[in-house]
């Protein structure tokens, strides 16, 4: 079995930068459905920068297994609420808990910082990013924004202690 563990970290560091570059490499091949073309992640990078994933405006965990670097999530502080961003985990590392592990972790985080739910976009063909998210809770809702990549919405609420998530209902 294997041993999750995530740490804050700032975008521009090493290991995160190598991650968020390999987490809009593979979203720009899977929209496009093509290999990625020189300068489309760089691009991508600009258009849709994680620069404020720090506080006071977010966080960045990076995730490791049994102590490999592994993956990433994001959080942008919202009035009451957090937005998810930057799922990722390294296809070699795929299957083995990571998101769950991922997930746990930011829902933390942000009842620490005290938002009531969780609400993330994602886009139709990311199908196994919505699995994970609806196994873990997260309802689909209708849109709260625009954003041009944005084919599916949802939401969890967070329990306002850990021992209300356990509790039975």
């Amino acid at each position: 079995m294997s041993t999750w563990t995530t740490h804050p970290t700032h975008p521009a560091t090493p290991d995160a930068a190598a991650l968020l570059r390999e987490y809009l490499a593979e979203m720009v091949r899977r929209w496009h459905r093509r290999p990625e073309r020189p300068g489309e992640v760089d691009l991508a990078l600009a258009e849709s920068p994680s620069d404020d994933l720090v506080a006071p405006t977010g966080l960045l965990l990076l995730a490791y297994r049994d102590g490999a670097l592994a993956g990433c999530a994001g959080l942008r502080w919202r009035p009451e609420w957090a937005e998810l961003t930057r799922v990722y985990i390294r296809p070699a590392h795929r299957g083995a808990g990571g998101g769950a592990a991922l997930l746990a972790a930011v829902e933390a985080h942000a009842r620490a910082a005290g938002a009531d739910r969780i609400r993330l976009d994602t886009r139709a063909d990311l199908v196994e990013a919505r699995a994970l998210y609806a196994r873990n809770g997260y309802a689909e809702i209708p849109a709260f924004n625009d954003d041009k990549y944005a084919q599916r919405w949802f939401e969890k609420l967070l329990p306002t202690r850990v021992d209300d998530a356990v509790a039975p209902r």
